[in-house]
C-alpha cells in the first residue's frame, strides 16, 4: 500500500466527471483547486464533483484551496508579446496603463516595486526565463537591461533575486477567495508568499470568520523564510512552521529567489524541519513536469519523487499535469507506483525520531510508543480510534512501514487525514464505542474487512477513556487476533 500522499490540482484536464472519477481511481488523496485561475463558479462545481466521486469509489478525498496570494506580475501589451535580445532597454512602469505594454516598456501590478528594489538587482520574470538587471529607478519607472533573450507575453510573475518585496501576503483578492474557500467547506487552505507567522494566523482567523475550519498551509516561498535568526529569536522558517498544520515546498518561486542551486538542500531541511515540529509537508512543482505532455516521466522525475519520498516528505503535488496535461489520471498512476518503489527503502522503515525528546502530551506519547512497538514487533497495522487525528498524525512522523488505520467518527478528520503519510481514514458509521472491549472488537473487525490484518496477526489499538474529547487518546493495547480479548 502506498503511503505517501499524492496532490493533484484540478484545471481544464480535470474539468468533467468522468476525468475526476479516473483521477479518484487512479489514487489521488488531495485535489488541489487553485484560486490563481478559474471562476468561484468553476471551484465550486469541481468540488461537488471531487465528492460524487469520492462518495462512489467509497473513499476519504481532501480538497485544498491554494490562494494566489501577491503575485507580482506585469500587465499587458498591445500586441500580446514582445521579443527582447539580450542587452535590450526595457523600463517596467507602475504608472503605465494596464495594455500599453510595447517594445520598450510595459506596466506592473505591485505598484510599490520601484520603492523596493535598488540598482544592480536582477528581477527574474516568467519564473526566470528573462532577466532583467536594474541600471536605474526613477519615479514610478523601473530602468533595466536585458540580460538573456527571451519571449515576454502577459502577465507574467515578477520575482526579485534574493526576496525583499514587502508585498503583503494577504490581497484583496485572497481575502475573498477565503470566503469562497469557507463556502466550499475546503480542508485546507494554502496562504502563498507568507512572511511569518502572523500572515498564517490572520488566514486561519479569517476563515473561522467566514465559518471554515481548513487546516493551514503555508507555502515556503521567500529567501527570507531562511533568515538566521538573531540571538535566542526564534527563525521565521520555524514560526512559519509552528502556525501552520502542513507546510509545501513551493519550489517554483522559492527557487527563483534563493536559486535553483539552493533548492535541494531547502527542500531536504524543510521536510526535516516540519517533520520534527510534527507537521505534515507537501514537495511540490515540476515532479512529473514532462508528463503534461509525454505518457513517460524523464530518469530525472523518477529520481525527484523518489528522493521526495525518502526524504520524508507526507505528500507529492502536481500542478498542470493534471490541470492542463493530455492524460492526468496516468500521472497520478505512475507517480503512485514510484512512491510504492521508493518506500522501500530503509529511510522510509526505520526512524530515531525523537528518541531523546521528552513528550508534551499523552496521546503524543502513545502515538510515538505505538510506532516504535510496530517497527520492533513485527506488529501487522495500527488501528487508532481519533477524533482530530492528531494521533495518527504524529504516528506518521515516525518512518514506519507499519499502515496506520485512523478509524473516525467525522468526515472531516477523515478528509483532513488524507495528507498523512501512511495514515488511511475509516469513517465509523455507528453509535460511540464507550466499552474498551467493544471498541477492540471494532477496530480489529475493520481491519479484517480491510485485509489489513489477519488470524494470528499482531495489531496495535489505540483509544481514549473519554469518546469524543479532542486530544484525549491515553490507552495502547497490543493484541493477537483471535486470542480470547474480545477480538476473536
Amino acid at each position: 500500500m502506498r503511503r505517501t500522499k499524492i496532490v493533484a490540482t484540478l484545471g481544464p484536464a480535470t474539468n468533467t466527471p468522468e476525468s475526476i472519477d479516473a483521477l479518484v481511481k487512479a489514487g489521488v488523496n488531495v485535489v488541489r483547486l487553485n484560486f490563481s485561475h478559474g471562476s468561484p463558479e468553476e471551484h465550486k462545481a469541481r468540488a461537488e464533483m471531487v465528492r460524487v466521486a469520492a462518495k462512489k469509489a467509497n473513499r476519504s478525498i481532501g480538497i485544498l484551496g491554494d490562494l494566489q496570494g501577491p503575485k507580482i506580475r506585469t500587465e499587458r501589451f498591445k500586441e500580446g508579446k514582445i521579443e527582447l535580445k539580450a542587452g535590450d532597454k526595457f523600463i517596467l512602469d507602475a504608472g503605465l496603463g494596464i495594455n500599453d505594454g510595447d517594445q520598450h516598456q510595459v506596466g506592473i501590478t505591485y505598484k510599490e516595486l520601484p520603492n523596493d528594489i535598488n540598482v544592480d538587482d536582477e528581477l527574474w520574470l516568467d519564473d526566470g526565463r528573462l532577466v532583467l538587471l536594474v541600471t536605474g529607478i526613477e519615479g514610478q519607472k523601473i530602468y533595466t537591461e536585458a540580460v538573456n533573450s527571451w519571449e515576454l507575453s502577459d502577465n507574467k510573475g515578477i520575482n526579485r533575486r534574493g526576496g525583499g518585496l514587502s508585498a503583503d501576503a494577504l490581497t484583496e483578492k485572497d481575502k475573498e477567495d477565503i470566503k469562497l474557500a469557507a463556502e466550499i467547506d475546503v480542508d485546507f487552505l494554502a496562504v502563498s508568499f507568507p512572511e511569518s507567522g502572523k500572515d498564517l494566523i490572520q488566514a486561519r482567523e479569517l476563515m473561522e470568520a467566514a465559518g471554515g475550519d481548513a487546516a493551514i498551509v503555508a507555502k515556503i516561498e521567500r529567501a527570507e523564510s531562511f533568515k538566521e535568526p538573531e540571538g535566542d529569536e526564534e527563525s521565521i522558517l520555524d514560526g512559519l512552521i509552528k502556525a501552520s498544520d502542513v507546510i509545501m515546498v513551493a519550489r517554483g518561486d522559492l527557487g527563483v529567489e534563493i536559486g535553483d542551486a539552493n533548492l535541494p538542500h531547502a527542500q531536504k531541511l524543510l521536510i526535516k524541519r516540519s517533520r520534527e515540529l510534527d507537521r505534515a509537508v507537501i514537495t511540490a512543482t515540476q515532479m512529473m513536469e514532462s508528463m503534461t505532455t509525454n505518457n513517460i516521466p524523464t530518469r530525472a522525475e523518477v529520481f525527484d519523487v523518489a528522493n521526495a519520498v525518502r526524504d520524508g516528505t507526507d505528500a507529492v503535488m502536481l500542478s498542470g499535469e493534471t490541470a492542463t496535461g493530455h492524460n492526468p489520471a496516468l500521472v497520478v498512476e505512475i507517480m503512485g507506483q514510484i512512491c510504492e518503489e521508493a518506500e522501500h527503502s530503509s529511510e522510509v522503515t526505520q526512524s530515531g525520531h525523537r528518541l531523546g525528546d521528552n513528550f508534551r502530551h499523552c496521546d503524543e506519547a502513545i502515538a510515538m510508543a505505538s510506532m516504535y512497538i510496530g517497527n520492533h514487533m513485527n506488529v501487522k497495522a495500527v488501528a487508532s480510534l481519533t477524533e482530530s487525528g492528531s494521533t495518527t498524525r504524529w504516528m506518521s512522523r515516525i518512518s514506519s512501514g507499519t499502515p496506520i488505520y485512523a478509524l473516525t467518527p467525522h468526515k472531516k478528520t477523515c478528509r483532513r487525514i488524507s495528507m498523512y503519510r501512511g495514515v488511511y481514514p475509516i469513517f465509523l458509521d455507528q453509535p460511540p464505542l464507550t466499552d474498551a472491549k467493544e471498541a477492540n472488537r471494532v477496530a480489529v473487525e475493520y481491519l479484517l474487512e480491510r485485509g489489513a490484518a489477519e488470524e494470528g496477526d499482531l495489531v496495535i489499538v489505540t483509544k481514549g477513556d473519554l469518546i469524543g474529547i479532542n486530544g484525549g487518546t491515553n490507552m495502547l493495547k497490543i493484541i493477537r487476533i483471535g486470542d480470547d480479548l474480545g477480538c476473536t
